[in-house]
């Protein structure tokens, strides 16, 4: 592909986030295929509709193209980003290395509503064999997520009151996403 071709298929892409954040069904009615890519990764690794949405909504705001934040010194020189974390599901390079290795999905993006759904389907249902926690419990999923499933078997995640609430956050917002995908139809 050339780079004027290259430039122009990224200019078709919509990184922003939906409109409506706090309902989930103005989100699958404003972008019906982040809905067609969550159930495809409901169908194929058990992770509900709901916690996919909750996680992506911590993770990146629905915002596919999202990164962590410049570092810098001094105030002014930039030092490189916080981590590689990139995309919906705000996968880390090596992680995402892994899964597309493993998947054989060496042309998966993370910038990619079904590419990064399927990633965190992958992910968690690894979390489920490694841990034992529910593909359905979203706060400790996403411990385990946040943290890396070694370092949530250690409880490293007790000792951080922050994350322990945004996980509460996490588990609150898949509840709240599933009543209203209920009450839409889409459940």
């Amino acid at each position: 592909m050339t780079v004027v071709a290259a430039a122009l298929v990224s200019c078709g892409q919509n990184f922003s986030a939906p409109q409506n954040l706090d309902d989930a069904c103005a989100i699958v009615k404003e972008r019906p295929k982040y809905l067609r890519a969550m159930k495809a990764t409901e169908r194929k690794w058990g992770v509900p509709v709901p916690v996919q949405m909750a996680f992506i909504y911590q993770e990146s705001k629905f915002i596919g193209n999202n990164r962590t934040p410049m570092q810098y010194t001094l105030g002014v020189i930039p030092m490189g980003r916080q981590s590689s974390a990139y995309g919906y599901a705000q996968a880390l390079d090596g992680t995402w290395d892994d899964y597309r290795d493993e998947q054989g999905k060496r042309g998966a993006k993370r910038h990619d509503i079904r590419d990064a759904t399927d990633f965190i389907g992958w992910y968690m249902t690894q979390t489920v064999a490694e841990t034992g926690v529910a593909l359905g419990d979203a706060k400790n999923q996403y411990l385990a997520y946040h943290e890396g499933r070694a370092g949530y078997l250690r409880g490293t995640h007790n000792r951080k009151s922050w994350l322990l609430r945004i996980s509460d956050e996490v588990a609150a917002r898949a509840a709240i996403y599933d009543l209203q995908l209920k009450t839409c139809g889409k459940r």
